[in-house]
């Protein structure tokens, strides 16, 4: 049986060859939720995601087609919430790492989604998962 390389903690690493590319504090609104007025009113959502993408040459005559951009991530994120309601923060979490980890370059992605909103007295509640290759 074979193991999933160790990831530290989506760090860039010149010794991993790792770069370390994130969005902070996403906020959209979205359709999600499992009760009836979630449904039909989106609501705002607070999205972080850390990806630990391998190195390779770097950015080849500055040309961004040679990175894993983080304008691509924020698009992807869009299109994801733009295709209909989902019940589960969770589900949404694996949507955007799934979405993140058709590129090859990328090893692991770490998805946290907030619903700032939901729990008067906390500032957000939510979920966090990592998706290694």
């Amino acid at each position: 049986m074979s193991k999933k390389p160790m990831i530290s903690h989506h760090v860039a690493s010149g010794a991993a060859k790792l770069r370390h590319v994130f969005v902070r504090d996403l906020e959209v609104k979205a359709l999600i939720g499992i009760y009836p007025h979630e449904r039909e009113t989106p609501q705002r959502i607070i999205v972080n995601i850390d990806l630990s993408v391998k190195e390779g040459e770097g950015p080849k005559d500055d040309d961004i087609s040679h990175v894993v951009s983080y304008e691509i991530v924020v698009k992807k994120v869009d299109a994801i919430i733009a295709a209909g309601h989902i019940n589960l923060v969770e589900t949404l979490c694996e949507k955007i790492a799934a979405a993140c980890l058709r590129d090859s370059r990328v090893m692991a992605a770490r998805v946290r989604i907030e619903k700032p909103d939901i729990i008067p007295n906390a500032r957000s509640v939510g979920v966090e998962i990592e998706r290694v290759r």
